[in-house]
């Protein structure tokens, strides 16, 4: 089963297109686990048993784990999401952006070591620092589009003088995934919720990419009108929100908090799809 596959399984058996981003920072972990980077697993997989039905993916930040040394931590995570979870697909959040014999090792980080459906990637480098991802059949990547920073101006929202019809960077981005770049139907794109009218604007260049979109939540992103301007029948987005669904609660009841703010993110984006 392809990543694209198990995105609309996802979104039909659970009725969502909620993502849950899995970065845990131990200093905000509830009660006992307070600190403990040695629980970064522990709370983890508790949000993920807690919300594995109201999900159409589950994200983990990879620097999360490794600011801790948990990579360890990240593996065992992975294995868990695959047996309690596995309908649902999980991408890595690693925006890796290197060329050549770098990528490959990317590549094989993300997809063998980690066992990930889709990673996200910067395409500063250009399509030799993307080509190493899509040699593995059925995963997915995620290009940096428009994303949620408010920095993303600084070069994403820049003219390209030098390309016809002078587009903004991150429309030439959108239009290099929808066409050349995606050999064989990979690609998608990372669109900021802060940035609605953006993500009109690249949901019209790129009419059946998958879009991931961070920035509902704790970044304030509108989640309704996140899901008027990318969503549509045939073309999926993925709307994460993180620190607003992990942290919902600083008591030893987090995993019930969390479910409770994820069902009612999934809803309030389901209500808006009408």
């Amino acid at each position: 089963m392809t990543f694209l596959d198990m995105l609309g399984a996802a979104e039909r058996q659970n009725q969502s297109m909620l993502c849950v981003g899995l970065d845990p920072d131990p200093a905000r972990f509830p009660g006992k686990l307070q600190g403990d980077a040695g629980r970064i697993y522990d709370f983890c997989a508790a949000i993920v048993d807690a919300t594995a039905d109201l999900v159409i993916a589950f994200k983990p930040q990879i620097a999360y784990f490794a600011a801790h040394r948990a990579e360890d931590q990240l593996e065992r995570l992975m294995a868990h999401m695959r047996r309690s979870a596995p309908q649902v697909p999980i991408i890595l959040d690693a925006k890796r952006g290197d060329i050549g014999s770098t990528a490959e090792q990317y590549a094989i980080e993300a997809f063998e070591r980690y066992g990930a459906d889709a990673v996200t990637l910067s395409p500063f480098m250009g399509f030799d620092s993307v080509a190493p991802y899509l040699k593995y059949p059925g995963k997915g990547a995620f290009l940096l589009c428009r994303t949620s920073n408010p920095g993303g101006d600084d070069l994403q929202s820049q003219r390209l003088a030098s390309v016809e019809g002078q587009p903004l960077l991150y429309e030439h981005i959108a239009r290099l995934a929808q066409g050349p770049w995606n050999l064989n139907g990979q690609l998608g794109l990372v669109v900021g919720a802060t940035y609605p009218a953006e993500i009109e604007k690249v949901r019209a260049m790129a009419p059946v990419l998958p879009l991931l979109i961070p920035g509902v939540g704790a970044q304030g992103g509108d989640a309704v009108a996140t899901v008027k301007a990318g969503w549509r029948p045939d073309a999926p987005i993925i709307v994460n929100s993180s620190r607003a669904i992990l942290y919902a609660s600083a008591g030893d009841d987090f995993a019930q908090a969390a479910r409770r703010e994820a069902l009612k993110t999934r809803d309030v984006l389901k209500a808006a799809r009408g």
